[in-house]
């Protein structure tokens, strides 16, 4: 039986990239929302999915916060994949005959230095590959696309340039969803907890909750905080620690941090991949 692996976007998105090189033994599932690749496995029609959390250049990735603690799923493992940006048109088109290239809104600001160099104007579409795809499909030689080489490969369009990205640095967090948590097993280089909560509405609640993993050695990698229900006054948190539950100083300061919390969900215990370091 194939093994499926669900991905938000067109084929040839980067999320698709990523599970290529993340898990090559399994078969994309390309949906069309994120909401539709948890529901995937949710559902039984893939055994993964996976999901964007963050960029180095642009930071997270809207509604993910939100949709993670909904979905009832499991992070089993994270993914970082370096981004490169390649300008991409119809086979034989040169790169003085595009006007204008479409893409997702958040690549076009991250060639800005290149399209303003060349004076070509970008789109913004609802996917770089989905993009990619209808240019093909058009036949318009004025119009490029921003997207992976990938995607260049499955529509069959010609790239002009390669590496376009104004930051070197420019890398996607992706987190691999399961509908089974796995606290088994030990990572290389170490191991990561995810998990959201509510602070109690008491005077320095957060700063107290925090006190727990200062004083026993955990290091918090990660703290955002997002609203619930749209309510102004709940706020939910959103963290990464470095270590196991199950280890001795993380235990001491998940008990601390309960003192102070409304509810702890905790959404994934995973390897720590080497792209984080």
């Amino acid at each position: 039986m194939t093994r499926r692996i669900a991905f938000q976007g067109e084929p040839g998105a980067y999320s698709h990239e990523a599970c290529m090189r993340a898990r090559p033994d399994m078969e994309p599932l390309p949906c069309r929302s994120f909401e539709d690749a948890i529901k995937a496995v949710q559902q039984g029609r893939a055994e993964l999915a996976m999901l964007p959390v963050e960029n180095s250049t642009y930071g997270r990735v809207a509604d993910i916060h939100r949709l993670l603690p909904e979905s009832g799923l499991h992070i089993v493992d994270e993914a970082f994949v370096r981004v490169h940006i390649s300008l991409m048109a119809l086979p034989g088109v040169e790169i003085d005959e595009i006007e204008k290239v479409r893409a997702h809104l958040v690549l076009l600001p991250q060639a800005e230095d290149f399209l303003r160099r060349y004076g070509i104007r970008g789109e913004a579409a609802a996917d770089s590959a989905g993009a990619a795809a209808e240019v093909a499909r058009a036949g318009n030689r004025t119009v490029g696309v921003l997207a992976s080489d990938l995607a260049a490969k499955i529509h069959g369009l010609h790239i002009l340039a390669r590496h376009i990205e104004d930051h070197a640095h420019n890398t996607t967090r992706f987190l691999l969803m399961s509908r089974e948590a796995d606290r088994t097993r030990r990572g290389e280089h170490g191991m990561i907890t995810t998990f959201v909560f509510q602070v109690r509405n008491i005077p320095a609640a957060l700063y107290k909750a925090m006190g727990g993993f200062a004083t026993n050695g955990v290091n918090m990698t990660k703290l955002e905080s997002y609203m619930v229900d749209g309510s102004f006054t709940a706020t939910q948190f959103y963290a990464d620690i470095e270590g196991h539950p199950d280890d001795p100083n993380v235990r001491l300061a998940l008990e601390e941090l309960q003192y102070f919390t409304a509810n702890i969900e905790f959404l994934g215990v995973y390897p720590a991949d080497s792209g984080r370091f």
